[in-house]
């Protein structure tokens, strides 16, 4: 439930473009997890680098929130192009074809993925301790972007009984052999501070199973471009 806010002024229901996951191709079914934290326990992606004391992530001076009390950050080196990976993470529409649990996609603005662009998506989130199965619809707004360096965004996710205000900052570094892929979540609300143990093992499930997919998906994608 990464990412999170309003719409972008003016958009409209003409001009947007709505992506569900049945569409998506077998071929990449098979090639990434089925299940992301959501829906379950997930795997970190190997190589993976957990949450750790230190700065937080920032994009163009922007970071998560301070004094959000749910915060998970996690990193993968992944071996393709970072062109590659910079259009699997903005080519929004497309994420139900290699994420599994994006349910549905509608990007709510034109253009490149810029500074102002807005996105409107939904996921599963299966019954805990403090609230009902429910389906969370979350609202993106991009606040802060630097083209192959950074992104943030930020808005709310509702449900049944359910909000959260997320801020989300993803990093992508170039490395040797690849390229460093960090991120950092927070989420606030009174439903997920009143279990942030419980909270925060939700987030890092879904971050670790982004992670891995995004990795997963780049890789795949850079082996086929080379034959």
């Amino acid at each position: 439930m990464s990412g999170i806010a309003s719409p972008s002024p003016g958009a409209s229901a003409g001009t947007r473009t709505r992506t569900h996951a049945r569409t998506r191709p077998r071929a990449v079914l098979f090639a990434v997890p089925l299940v992301i934290g959501l829906l379950g326990a997930a795997a970190p992606p190997a190589g993976a680098t957990p949450h750790r004391a230190g700065p937080s992530l920032t994009c163009r001076g922007g970071g998560v929130d301070p004094h959000a009390q749910v915060r998970y950050r996690t990193e993968a080196v992944i071996h393709a192009p970072l062109r590659t990976i910079w259009k699997l993470q903005t080519d929004v529409v497309r994420w139900p074809s290699w994420q599994a649990g994006v349910s549905t996609m509608e990007r709510l603005d034109h253009g490149p993925f810029r500074k102002g662009s807005a996105f409107r998506w939904t996921t599963p989130v299966p019954p805990n301790p403090t609230t009902p199965a429910t389906e969370l619809e979350i609202t993106s707004t991009v606040r802060q972007l630097k083209r192959n360096s950074c992104i943030r965004w930020t808005g709310p996710a509702v449900g049944a009984g359910l909000r959260i205000d997320g801020v989300h900052v993803w990093n992508f570094t170039e490395v040797e052999g690849g390229v460093r892929v960090s991120t950092e979540e927070t989420h606030t609300g009174a439903q997920v501070d009143a279990n942030v143990p419980a909270a925060t093992a939700i987030l890092r499930q879904g971050l670790e199973a982004w992670l891995r997919e995004l990795k997963t998906t780049a890789e795949a994608t850079a082996i086929e471009q080379r034959h």
